[in-house]
């Protein structure tokens, strides 16, 4: 590499005293030196801060100039991500898990490939870990010529939305007004939607370098299927609103602008979210909206959803 990339890999810590150590041991032992470990404490009522800064001082007490933790009052995932983004100073951010792990070499290998491609977005496969299986999970290659069809991916469950597969040049931070969601519930993809559709190069490493844990009680896939659909609408009728008066041409996420006002309308007949009533544009927007068979959203759903719509 004619440079060397500088990674700064943000880690919020909450409620994972049982999973700390090994995750900690596959980060901190990654053999890429030109690392920043930011660690946000999102005011975690367990022994996970302890756990950490044992392994550090018994193990890792050499790296302790390139970690920074950050004491911070509980506030949700979201609001912990942006907060370790403040105090990233590396060429690129990569955001992970502290109940997930790395394989071995991870971070040499997504510096390599970095550094042959100049990217914006590097992403790259995982393997779901699950109590009794585990599940490899290959990706579609993508460019930023096809970035709409990636953002559309994305939110339709067609694509990985996840943050923890994809290492990101910091500055689109800096050079594109990033939204960060209220709620924590499709945060990631409320994310990587404005992310890969601001970027000018995305790059697909064919390769396996996450292991995403499946099987943590408390983790937020667990949250009631009401609440969880809930904070989904929420939280895209949120993106939809910063957007919607955005040039299309200038508009990184315009292309799920349809899917959004579907599923969020979908949604409320569904689970009884009263969204028609809490966001009175909501029922023009699914008016005009175009249907369409690539979607979450089955089409006599949109079906429904239309005929509903003519009526609020």
């Amino acid at each position: 590499m004619a440079k060397e990339i500088t990674i700064s890999v943000i880690t919020p810590i909450y409620g994972v005293e049982k999973y700390i150590a090994n995750f900690a041991e596959s980060l901190l032992s990654q053999s890429y030196p030109h690392l920043q470990f930011v660690f946000v404490n999102d005011g975690t009522k367990d022994s996970s801060m302890d756990v950490l800064n044992r392994i550090i001082d018994e193990k890792y007490a050499h790296l302790r100039p390139q970690i920074v933790i950050v004491d911070k009052e509980n506030g949700g995932l979201p609001a912990a991500r942006q907060t370790g983004l403040e105090y990233a100073t590396g060429d690129y951010v990569y955001n992970v898990d502290s109940d997930d792990w790395l394989v071995e070499g991870a971070l040499q290998k997504i510096a390599d490939k970095i550094g042959e491609t100049d990217c914006d977005v590097l992403y790259f496969g995982f393997i779901k870990e699950y109590a009794s299986r585990r599940s490899h999970k290959h990706q579609r290659e993508y460019t930023a010529k096809t970035r709409q069809n990636f953002v559309k991916d994305m939110y339709n469950h067609k694509a990985a939305a996840s943050v923890w597969n994809k290492c990101i040049r910091r500055t689109l931070f800096e050079q594109h007004t990033i939204y960060t969601p209220r709620y924590s519930h499709a945060e990631d993809c409320y994310l990587m939607t404005q992310i890969v559709g601001n970027a000018t190069k995305i790059v697909h490493l064919d390769e396996m370098l996450y292991h995403y844990r499946k099987d943590n009680p408390t983790a937020m896939t667990r949250n009631s299927i009401r609440r969880r659909k809930r904070e989904y609408a929420l939280n895209f009728l949120d993106l939809y609103e910063k957007y919607r008066d955005v040039p299309t041409e200038q508009n990184p996420v315009a292309v799920i602008f349809d899917d959004i006002v579907m599923q969020a309308g979908w949604y409320s007949l569904c689970y009884r979210l009263g969204l028609f009533k809490e966001f009175p544009y909501l029922a023009a927007a699914i008016r005009k909206a175009k249907m369409h068979c690539k979607t979450d959203v089955p089409l006599v759903a949109q079906i429904i959803t239309k005929i509903v719509a003519l009526f609020k």
